[in-house]
């Protein structure tokens, strides 16, 4: 098996359709370690990888008020057990552009892989950018990912991120984003894990409502079972009149897993109006029993109502 088919076969794993990685009409982009195997363009899409010594610098660059009609695919991954990838990824998405992306990335064999994206992401003026990123670490938890990102969005853009890590062990992630919304500026971060075994989740979402009328919001959705851990910090600031941001956190725990919450609020203008909640508990009761008098054992009850719940 080629290093291309064998990427495009953990992409599959992940959740992704490989055939939009062979399309000549979509923006695609594909990464084993330090390599380029794939980067392909369309009108109004320009996407310039360089490889470096652990892994990819990437510049992508969608023209001012382009229009992407089919979401840009990207797909990174680490297929030997072992190794370091590093991710350098600068998005600059122009003025009254509307582009979306959809990432994935997978780790299908890893038993000591770090994987390292340090990205910086600028939304020009009333325009759009979408980003949903999911993960698959394998099931033997030696992951390490620390993703990071500096978002700056112009005056009335758009930014939405998901992340998602729910299927397989996470290993240890430490997630940190953190977004400055211009006046009209819109962000939404949302961050899901599933940890179990000895995983460790980390999540930091930070929204900085900069301009009039701006707004925000950052959701977590986490779930630890066994001997997880986790810890959310949501904080959102209100710098300017009428910006409006909400911190809404979620966190189940079972077994001997600890799940700790620390939701930040800051207000640096009267006009401005932010608010938060936070939520730590077990799975209801009510539902669990509901999912067993209809024959599922706990286990598998339990999982069908965390699974629910990430998926909202």
């Amino acid at each position: 098996m080629s290093d291309f088919e064998a990427i495009l076969k953990a992409y599959e794993r992940s959740g992704g359709d490989p055939n939009f990685l062979r399309s000549p009409k979509v923006a695609s982009l594909v990464i084993s370690g330090n390599r380029v195997l794939g980067a392909n363009q369309v009108p109004g899409v320009r996407i310039e990888p360089e490889e470096i010594e652990h892994g990819v610098r990437v510049k992508v660059i969608v023209e001012p008020g382009a229009q992407l009609d089919i979401p840009a695919h990207l797909c990174f991954g680490v297929i030997p057990a072992e190794g370091v990838q590093e991710i350098l990824p600068e998005f600059e998405i122009g003025d009254g552009a509307r582009a979306e992306f959809i990432a994935h990335c997978t780790f299908p064999n890893a038993v000591n892989v770090r994987h390292l994206m340090e990205a910086r992401i600028h939304v020009g003026k009333n325009a759009t950018m979408k980003y949903a990123e999911t993960h698959y670490h394998g099931e033997a938890g030696g992951v390490e990912v620390v993703p990071k990102a500096q978002v700056k969005v112009d005056e009335g853009g758009y930014y939405s991120s998901e992340f998602a890590l729910t299927t397989g062990r996470v290993g240890k992630l430490d997630f940190d984003y953190v977004v400055d919304v211009a006046a009209h500026g819109v962000a939404e971060l949302v961050a899901k894990a599933y940890g179990y075994g000895n995983d460790a989740i980390t999540v930091k979402e930070t929204i900085r409502l900069n301009g009039e009328h701006a707004r925000g919001l950052a959701k977590s959705r986490i779930a630890v079972r066994d001997e997880a851990t986790s810890e959310v910090i949501g904080a959102t600031e209100g710098n300017a009149p009428f910006a409006r941001g909400h911190v809404d956190c979620i966190e189940v725990v079972r077994d001997r897993a600890v799940a700790n919450a620390v939701p930040i609020v800051k207000v640096r203008d009267d006009r401005a109006y932010v608010t938060h909640e936070a939520a730590i508990g077990t799975v209801n009761k009510k539902e669990l029993e509901t999912l067993m008098s209809r024959g599922l054992d706990e286990e598998t009850a339990v999982d069908v109502i965390i699974r629910g719940m990430l998926a909202a």
